[in-house]
């Protein structure tokens, strides 16, 4: 009968062939060294697993970058690395940012037989899916090449709650979870249930038809409505409401 032997020794793993996601904790990783021979495992080691999300870095002899297509350079605004009292905040506790200004553009898109622009402009401040785009350090700055549709709205101020949404996306105030059981009994943080419910702010102009169309949302500002419970992309606002960002398609119900 053939046997294979499998070591850790065998096995290399490279950066730049693997997909790195941005939130993805460091694991614990299990090689087995053994005797096949005698078919017994001689010892283990553990390895730590990083994942890294490494950004591509252009070379100072490239003085720009021209998105193609719909796709769009955003220049990602700077981590806070201090809390507003002052304190300095460990690289873990720092807020990924999920905004920045667009610097580039490309020529657009078509469909069927229009030729459509992109819809933002350079110098827009806009905020983006968080795992969207493909990262760049150029000119000593981070960006982003992302798709226009990976764009979830134009901010104009420093809070969240200002939020105009573009295409298909809703902007929805979330519901306070509740506070207690049926039965009265008080729940900690951990134990309240994640709401999926909230308040329509803002609804965008709504998706492209076959012939570059807009098409209105059948959702309106001011309707409380029930969506999926782990779509869209999470926010909190200044004062410290929470807000959350969702394609209408994720939207399951208007209530009233």
């Amino acid at each position: 009968m053939a046997t294979a032997q499998l070591t850790a020794s065998s096995i290399s793993v490279s950066a730049r062939n693997l997909s790195s996601f941005e939130g993805l904790r460091p694991s614990n990783v299990m090689f087995a060294s053994f005797n096949p021979a005698a078919g017994v495992v001689l010892s283990q080691r553990s390895f730590r697993g990083l994942v890294v999300k490494a950004a591509t870095v252009v070379a100072p002899k490239y003085t720009s970058i021209k998105p193609l297509g719909d796709r769009v350079l955003v220049k990602i605004k700077t981590v806070e690395e201090k809390t507003e009292g002052g304190i300095l905040l460990p690289s873990s506790a720092q807020t990924k940012p999920q905004g920045g200004e667009v610097v580039a553009v490309g020529e657009g898109k078509t469909i069927g037989k229009t030729k459509l622009d992109i819809s933002v402009k350079t110098g827009t401040q806009v905020v983006y899916s968080k795992y969207a785009g493909t990262e760049v350090e150029f000119d000593g700055s981070s960006h982003l090449i992302l798709k226009e549709d990976d764009i979830v709205g134009i901010l104009e101020t420093d809070d969240i709650k200002d939020l105009k949404p573009l295409n298909d996306r809703v902007f929805i105030k979330v519901a306070e979870a509740e506070e207690k059981t049926a039965g009265g009994l008080l729940l900690t943080q951990a134990n309240k249930e994640k709401p999926s419910i909230g308040t329509v702010i803002a609804v965008g102009p709504g998706p492209l038809d076959e012939e570059g169309n807009r098409k209105a949302l059948s959702i309106s500002p001011g309707n409380t409505v029930l969506y999926s419970k782990y779509a869209g992309n999470d926010f909190k606002g200044n004062d410290g409401t929470n807000y959350i960002a969702l394609r209408a398609s994720d939207v399951m119900a208007i209530l009233s």
